[in-house]
């Protein structure tokens, strides 16, 4: 599929597609067509880019990524420990869960405590 299409359906902005491209995260090939210098990506790339935009909103940076996306397909760095580094990842996310719980309760108390006052 083209940019335009992968654009639409991912609902990401090209140049967004173009910058996960440029750093390594998603891939494409050049047109069958030899008459254009447009570039098709493979069908799983929507399914890709989702997953991208769930890992950055979690706070993963594009180094994060590309690090993930190699071990995922088992292209990792020399030296690279991917179960280190997934571990490390996931101790981050439990502590961002365990403080977004609190902030969370601290919000509903203020919430609550606000509706209380005579106004």
């Amino acid at each position: 599929m083209r940019i335009g299409e992968l654009s639409r359906r991912s609902k990401l902005p090209r140049d967004t597609i173009r910058f996960y491209e440029r750093n390594g995260l998603i891939g494409s090939a050049p047109s069958a067509e030899a008459s254009n210098d447009y570039r098709d990506y493979p069908e799983e790339t929507v399914e890709r880019l989702k997953m991208i935009g769930v890992a950055r909103a979690a706070g993963f940076s594009v180094t994060d990524l590309r690090l993930l996306l190699q071990a995922m397909e088992g292209a990792a760095e020399p030296g690279f420990d991917p179960e280190g580094y997934l571990d490390g990842k996931i101790a981050e996310l439990k502590l961002l869960i365990a403080q977004s719980e609190r902030l969370l309760d601290v919000l509903s108390a203020t919430r609550a405590a606000l509706s209380r006052v005579p106004g």
